[in-house]
């Protein structure tokens, strides 16, 4: 009598995490194998020929994918390599990721071939290898290209359209909305910025400031800005002749808790301070003062109090008692929307101001 033995043939097509992250980090087969030899336990007693045999059969596999990796909803509608669930969803999520060092230079440029040509700049200066860099480049190319004209929620389009996660498809949307709005982010006063500050500012921008801020609904872009609110904030000039009261009540309040130092700079400087950010307020109407958002806020607030070292909790302290200050105002009748539009507009600003200011 035969032994029974229970035999299962598999046909589907096998992802190894560690190979398949050295080829998305763009490392050559090559240089693969000597990696992970160099791992020593894993690959203790394996001839050489049949880790290099390993490697190449699986980057030739990957090799194969990327062209379906370009649309991911045919990786599970095409017969020819059967995956699971899990491995479908590694494959995608790992092609589709983003180097925060990457996205940052990748700001402020156009997605062009020349500028893909150029990317050794990038390779060099993120210390990320050159194949990376343009996977990345042209996944950003592709997504902003499939999702720029789609209304609706932006990291919901890029979520269902590329099959991502929620945190890489909320990554691809701050990309995609600075794009669209042009913002500047190249100029040198604003280097010291990283992906994450844009990040956090893109993301309160979108949610406060766009048309979505206040309308439901698929025809609603929060890639476009609300023009009617951003028309209505110059109506916050009436909050000039209002100096005097407002500087009494932030002082009365920040007395107490401020340095000493801090507080004789902000009650020598307030009128500064104060026109600067109703100045930007009643500006942002005019597409290019929008592009030049960051910069304004660099030069006209963030530069002054660097130099005159205010701590960051500091700043934190006057941006809240100068909006809490307004909306304790009295103010007449006929201008009641100035609260809610000021509000509106300093949800935003504080969190850029302090995401951007860096100790």
């Amino acid at each position: 009598m035969f032994a029974e033995v229970d035999v299962f043939i598999s046909n589907y097509t096998l992802v190894d995490p560690e190979i398949y992250q050295l080829w998305i980090e763009g490392y050559s087969s090559t240089e693969a194998v000597t990696l992970l030899k160099q791992k020593g336990n894993l690959m203790a007693g394996i001839p050489l020929d049949l880790i290099t045999s390993d490697v190449l059969d699986h980057y030739r596999t990957y090799s194969l994918l990327e062209r379906l990796l370009h649309t991911p909803s045919k990786l599970s509608e095409q017969p020819t390599f059967q995956l699971e669930p899990q491995s479908r969803s590694l494959l995608i999520e790992k092609y589709y990721s983003l180097d925060d060092s990457v996205a940052r230079e990748l700001f402020g440029k156009k997605l062009n071939a020349r500028n893909r040509k150029d990317l050794d700049e990038v390779a060099e200066k993120t210390g990320v290898r050159l194949k990376s860099c343009r996977r990345q480049f042209d996944n950003v190319k592709r997504i902003f290209k499939a999702v720029e004209e789609m209304p609706g929620n932006t990291a919901i389009n890029i979520k269902q359209q590329f099959i991502l996660s929620d945190e890489l498809a909320q990554k691809y949307a701050a990309v995609v909305f600075i794009a669209c709005l042009r913002f500047e982010t190249t100029k040198r006063k604003l280097q010291y910025l990283n992906f994450k500050d844009f990040y956090e500012c893109s993301q309160a921008i979108m949610t406060n400031w766009t048309y979505t801020y206040q309308h439901a609904g698929p025809e609603y872009y929060d890639t476009e800005m609300d023009k009617e609110f951003l028309l209505d904030l110059r109506e916050i000039r009436y909050l000039l002749d209002k100096e005097k009261e407002i500087k009494c009540l932030v002082t009365i309040r920040l007395k107490p808790t401020m340095l000493d130092r801090t507080y004789q700079e902000m009650d020598t400087s307030f009128r500064s301070y104060w026109r600067s950010i109703i100045t930007i307020a009643t500006s942002l109407h005019r597409t290019r003062e929008m592009r030049q958002l960051f910069l304004e806020l660099t030069e006209r607030l963030i530069e002054p109090w660097k130099m005159n070292n205010w701590p960051k909790d500091q700043v934190a302290q006057f941006m809240q008692c100068l909006t809490q200050s307004v909306l304790d105002l009295e103010v007449p009748r006929d201008n009641q929307d100035i609260r809610c539009l000021w509000d509106r507009y300093m949800q935003v600003v504080t969190i850029c101001l302090m995401k951007m200011y860096h100790n």
